[in-house]
């Protein structure tokens, strides 16, 4: 009896498991059906998605000398055809001669030539395919201001008009040295654009050809000091454009830019010459390169030597020495503190223990250096804890013991600080603060 129960319940358990799968059976296949089905309704309505467009290209190697050559020419046509596509002189004496001769008039409101957006989209269909980006809706309402009758300034639109031809004129130049065709120049490539330029620009007649590698160097590293300061070794096209350096460089076309102009431009000729010549000064020995205590002449002698030994850990050096180009960043850092990139070079070398913040440690460790020159001039040293207390109050850090970059940008206290702790002279300056504010009656103490 014991037996035939069992066949009984394996015949009932064999008569389950096929019932089991044939309803799997069946659900694969419903399954099956359905995403055939889903597919064949998305791929009706997307073609994309059975045919993925290629959105990579890679670029050709170093022996593929034909496939570089190739997008070498195809980049030139590119950039030949954009060229065209812009507005020439005569094209925007045309479009200027057609804003006036359209303009809005209103009878005594205003002298100033104004245009509301009828006439203007009337002048834009006048003015050619070339022009027709200018007059859409999105411009006009960046310029629209507070007029009463809705309309804009035509000086306004047409000093936007050369703004942006110029803007595309000077990419479409730079493009021209990208040799990687990435949107981006490396060092050489910026330094061959400015060599080129030199020629054009009337203010750099007055250089003789053998400074014309030094002027360059230059001039190309405030560009790298300022928009490379990953040091990554190349800059976006974009970021060019978009800051003022490439402003103040095309500057010197201007025959009659006066002597302060120059003076304040770090592209002039004076400029230049004036970097050049400290350098030369301090290097007295005319090996070419700067010692640190040839680099502790810099500029009034009141540099810290703790700063000093800092910047030959951190910096670039060749056998302990600094060559031009280094000496370059070290100036772009000094004479532009309340800069971000000059706090960030900076703060690299106050942060001797890499922790990404200053603590009291680091400040005393670079405040020692200030009482020892204090005590040089047979002065009384400050107390650190006095100075220690007056800078975590000026630049309120987030956390009350560690002061990180973030903190010294916002509070914009970044210079002040790294005046107290690597210069004696700029350490006087803020001691003796109240001293030098002027009195707003225009008197001093004396004659009153």
């Amino acid at each position: 009896m014991a037996l035939i129960e069992a066949l009984k319940r394996n015949v009932q358990r064999n008569i389950e498991n096929n019932i089991n799968k044939s309803e799997n059976i069946d659900e694969m296949e419903l399954f099956s059906e359905m995403y055939t089905n889903q597919l064949k309704s998305t791929d009706m309505e997307s073609k994309s998605l059975s045919e993925i467009p290629r959105f990579f290209f890679k670029l050709p190697s170093e022996d593929e000398v034909l496939l570089q050559k190739l997008r070498e020419e195809s980049r030139a046509v590119f950039l030949q055809r954009k060229s065209r596509e812009l507005l020439d002189n005569e094209e925007l004496q045309k479009l200027w001669n057609l804003l006036e001769q359209n303009y809005t008039h209103i009878p005594h409101y205003s002298d100033e030539q104004m245009i509301n957006y009828e006439d203007f989209l009337k002048v834009g269909a006048l003015a050619g395919l070339k022009c027709r980006s200018f007059f859409v809706s999105t411009v006009f309402a960046k310029l629209l201001q507070n007029d009463p009758y809705g309309r804009i300034s035509i000086m306004q639109f047409f000093n936007y008009v050369m703004r942006k031809v110029w803007l595309h004129q000077t990419r479409i130049g730079l493009s021209l040295y990208d040799v990687a065709g990435q949107g981006y120049l490396k060092e050489t490539d910026l330094e061959n654009y400015i060599l080129e330029l030199i020629p054009t620009l009337p203010q750099l007649d007055t250089l003789e050809k053998n400074f014309y590698s030094f002027y360059v160097c230059t001039a190309v590293r405030k560009f790298f000091f300022f928009l490379d300061p990953m040091k990554t070794g190349k800059i976006k096209i974009q970021d060019i454009l978009a800051c003022s350096f490439l402003d103040d460089l095309l500057e010197l076309r201007d025959e009659d830019l006066s002597k302060d102009m120059q003076e304040s431009n770090w592209f002039s000729a004076p400029s230049a010459l004036r970097v050049y010549g400290q350098y030369l000064s301090l290097d007295k020995d005319h090996n070419g390169m700067l010692s640190k205590a040839e680099l502790a002449r810099y500029g009034t002698g009141t540099l810290t030597e703790t700063f000093l030994d800092r910047v030959f850990q951190e910096c670039l050096t060749y056998e302990n020495e600094m060559d031009y180009k280094t000496y370059l960043d070290f100036v772009l850092a000094l004479e532009n503190r309340k800069e971000p990139q000059a706090l960030q070079y900076i703060f690299r070398l106050l942060d001797i223990r890499n922790l990404g913040y200053l603590d009291i440690f680091a400040l005393n460790y670079f405040f020692r250096s200030i009482q020892e020159q204090i005590r040089k001039h047979n002065q009384e040293p400050v107390n650190f804890e006095d100075i220690k207390d007056e800078i975590f109050d000026m630049v309120k850090p987030r956390d009350p013991l560690r002061i990180y970059m973030s903190d010294l940008i916002r509070s914009g206290q970044g210079e002040t600080l790294t005046n107290i702790l690597i210069d004696l002279n700029g350490f006087w300056t803020y001691e003796n603060r109240e001293v030098y504010v002027p009195d707003p009656t225009g008197f001093s103490d004396t004659e009153q």
